[in-house]
């Protein structure tokens, strides 16, 4: 990986990153020669700009090429990324857990341990309607082999949090522990090759069969789940909100 590139283009950040990880196909352990960079995060506006009634610049976005390498970074103010955390959304759960750090505050650890408390059963209704989403894609013509991995993450990933309250993204190690026919050639395939490697009709019906069953194991284990209906951390969330937000504020605006 390009960390040093990373490390440059983040160091351009207008705004103090809470955090800041690599995200998609890199976390996603499927990355092609060809794949891009996808860097999220969070980053914290200074009190006197959340205050003010001008607009504000909650979500910041960017894409560049760097020495051949595009890089494309999404960025959400932290009152935005910890009401998207209380909302189950399994995007920001991934990419706060994220293993591929680029940037952390201590308070990134911090948020980490809260965030266990935001995760719920009812985030089963992401990864369901993120798969059935993924597999339209897989319908299309011409059938790309990158919206099939994408089905079986996001169903993996789902099943993985619904029996464990753990957030687990990388495929190849979903798939030894819930191994799928066929699955780990797809991942070398596409590792080996590039972003826009077709499918035949032939696979997709191979492949049918199993991604049903694993949507069915999805709807079952969020309904034996043990996690809770509702987030738990919303005052904790608030705490953390305010302590970053004040932290480097004057005494006055």
């Amino acid at each position: 990986m390009r960390h040093d590139l990373l490390h440059d283009e983040i160091a351009h950040h207008p705004y103090p990153l809470l955090f800041a990880t690599i995200s998609g196909a890199h976390l996603y352990g499927f990355a092609s020669p060809d794949s891009d960079y996808d860097l999220r995060g969070a980053h914290i506006l200074p009190a006197s700009e959340a205050l003010a009634i001008l607009p504000k610049k909650e979500t910041l976005e960017l894409s560049t090429v760097r020495d051949g390498v595009e890089i494309d970074y999404v960025t959400h103010d932290i009152l935005k990324f910890f009401e998207m955390l209380l909302k189950r959304n399994g995007y920001v759960l991934e990419q706060l857990y994220s293993p591929l750090v680029v940037r952390a505050m201590p308070e990134h650890e911090e948020l980490k341990d809260i965030a266990q408390g935001c995760i719920t059963r009812h985030h089963a209704h992401h990864y369901l309607g993120f798969a059935d989403t993924q597999w339209r894609l897989v319908q299309k013509s011409p059938p790309r082999l990158k919206p099939l991995l994408y089905t079986y993450r996001v169903l993996l990933t789902g099943i993985h949090l619904m029996r464990t309250g753990e957030v687990e993204a990388n495929l190849p190690r979903l798939n030894e522990t819930r191994p799928s026919p066929g699955l780990a050639e797809l991942i070398e395939r596409k590792t080996s090759g590039s972003e826009h490697e077709q499918l035949s009709e032939a696979e997709i019906n191979l492949h049918e069969k199993r991604v049903s069953q694993l949507r069915g194991e999805l709807a079952e284990a969020a309904q034996r789940s043990t996690l809770p209906d509702e987030p738990r951390s919303r005052a904790a969330l608030n705490d953390l909100l305010i302590r970053l937000r004040l932290r480097d504020a004057p005494d006055k605006f």
